[in-house]
């Protein structure tokens, strides 16, 4: 129940009227499993701290999100060569007229 390492002569040895045997640590984990709790919910359980990601080392780091890269594609009907000759065109040729308040 608890996770505990249990080691020879020390611990219970509940028997249950199936014939499974269980065997706990001491006296809290065995009225813990009678009363049908939950492991996963009681804090001092190894299978609560392995839920809640508890004592594991801190060393990995986040990964790191990956740069996007533009990609410049041609749009139906129009290759990509067009559209960078359309825009160079744009860029060399006199601005639009701005408007002056």
């Amino acid at each position: 129940f608890s996770g505990y390492k249990i080691y020879p002569s020390c611990g219970i040895r509940l028997a249950r009227t199936d014939g499974k045997i269980y065997n706990f640590v001491n006296k809290k984990s065995r009225n813990a499993y009678l009363m049908k709790k939950n492991p996963r919910k009681i804090a001092w359980t190894v299978l609560y701290r392995r839920k809640m990601k508890k004592g594991t080392e801190q060393d990995t780091s986040k990964k790191r999100a990956r740069k996007t890269t533009k990609f410049q594609r041609s749009i139906q009907g129009a290759t990509l060569e067009n559209i960078l000759a359309k825009r160079n065109q744009k860029a060399r040729g006199p601005k639009s007229s701005t408007r002056t308040k």
